[in-house]
């Protein structure tokens, strides 16, 4: 088996921006410190929960930076840097491995999107040239390109491509790669309300939203789980469950609730970044009765 990067719970970490848009580093620097007390495995900086899409590539790099000296080697700190053009990912990737990335977050090509052929031939060059462990990211639902289980049991072939992060929410499609990859690669649940069922199958963890908000909870569900305790883990899932759902911090575009929510909870990581924006006022009173519902607020 290859070393997994993490087992367990990692952030997607939210940026949080000052009243004029402008990254709040104390408040960040605040940010990595509450999760690392409350049990997460790894941070991932730049991910789409950051808002890395809309940063410029010196506020990219920064933040990562920043991340991995707040964190100072006490948990891994996993970057992302993919892209729709492969050379740029590339550039990214080296530049994030110089700053002493553990790992990389590489999202399939977006918008020019490409084929599964084309898939392989992404991933193996980046993994290739950068030569350390990567993560890759299925997101159809953003990227309008989905992995294949094929596909993916062609790019386990490859040393430095060690995990991947699915958010297709397909469990069938899922069973059908970790059948044709086994312990080829690592399975993170790239969709909160899917962490159980994942971890389950033999998911090593979650790459989470819903940890921003309460890195408790979702450390003591993957921890459990990882220990084989399902029954306790199970109560403690579906004790949460709804808040990791369309329910909760997925009623409205990611990061959008989940930031709402923090904020009312007292965290203070302002506002999205546009185009991104606020919540609708019937989706405001919705947040609003379900943290008070778990006594968040």
């Amino acid at each position: 088996m290859k070393d997994v990067i993490f087992q367990g719970t990692g952030t997607a970490l939210v940026t949080p921006f000052n009243a004029d848009m402008s990254i709040n580093y104390e408040k960040l620097s605040e940010l990595v410190e509450h999760q690392i007390v409350n049990g997460v495995n790894a941070i991932i900086a730049c991910g789409t929960t950051s808002e890395a899409a809309a940063m410029t590539g010196e506020e990219h790099l920064d933040v990562i930076r920043f991340i991995i000296s707040c964190a100072n080697k006490r948990i891994p700190v996993i970057a992302g840097t993919g892209s729709n053009d492969t050379k740029f990912c590339l550039e990214l990737s080296l530049q994030a491995k110089e700053l002493g990335a553990d790992g990389l977050l590489i999202v399939t090509p977006y918008y020019n999107k490409t084929s599964q052929k084309g898939l392989v031939e992404h991933f193996s060059y980046i993994a290739d040239n950068i030569k350390m462990p990567c993560i890759l990211y299925n997101v159809p639902s953003r990227t309008a390109l989905n992995i294949l289980p094929e596909t993916y049991a062609a790019l386990a072939d490859n040393e430095y491509i060690v995990a991947i992060k699915e958010a297709n929410g397909n469990i069938s499609a899922l069973a059908k790669t970790m059948a044709l990859c086994g312990d080829r690669l690592a399975v993170y649940s790239g969709e909160d309300e899917q962490v159980f069922p994942i971890m389950a199958m033999g998911g090593k963890g979650v790459i989470s939203v819903f940890s921003n908000a309460l890195p408790d909870a979702m450390s003591q569900i993957t921890s459990l789980m990882l220990k084989g305790d399902y029954e306790t883990a199970r109560v403690l899932y579906l004790e949460f469950v709804q808040l990791m759902s369309k329910d909760g911090f997925f009623m409205d575009i990611s990061p959008i609730p989940v930031k709402y929510a923090m904020n009312k909870m007292g965290m203070n990581v302002g506002s999205c970044r546009m185009p991104l924006t606020t919540m609708d006022a019937a989706r405001e009173r919705a947040m609003d009765a379900i943290l008070e519902r778990y006594n968040l607020i």
